[in-house]
């Protein structure tokens, strides 16, 4: 069973696994924009980008304003902090795994030259 501290990270990790929508939040890093601005870089419709940015919304990395008729959409990389906490905790593991690999690599190292020098 999922448990619900999990769901906002599913939601984050699914809406970040399509290269469009990661193309969408660069771009959005940059400032605010329309859908029409969004769409005209991608040369998708705008249909298709409303289904991604409905995704993003989902997932709460995007907002939409309202200003006057326009209806700005905004970045919010406050849950991308979450998903970096998340992967941030498996560092430790990467580090761990990449210092037994260097030391196994220095002791083949020393073995090759005390082999190399009979």
């Amino acid at each position: 069973m999922m448990s619900t501290a999990a769901q906002p990270l599913d939601r984050i990790f699914g809406a970040l696994a399509d290269p469009t929508r990661r193309a969408i939040l660069a771009r959005l890093s940059g400032g605010e924009a329309t859908v029409n601005e969004l769409v005209a870089p991608f040369g998708l419709s705008q249909p298709t980008i409303s289904k991604h940015l409905k995704v993003l919304e989902y997932a709460g990395l995007v907002s939409r304003g309202r200003d006057a008729q326009f209806r700005p959409v905004r970045l919010n990389a406050a849950p991308l902090a979450d998903a970096a906490q998340w992967l941030g905790d498996y560092r430790r593991f990467w580090d761990e795994s990449l210092d037994r690999l260097e030391d196994y690599v220095e002791e083949l190292k020393a073995r090759e030259k005390s082999h190399d020098g009979q």
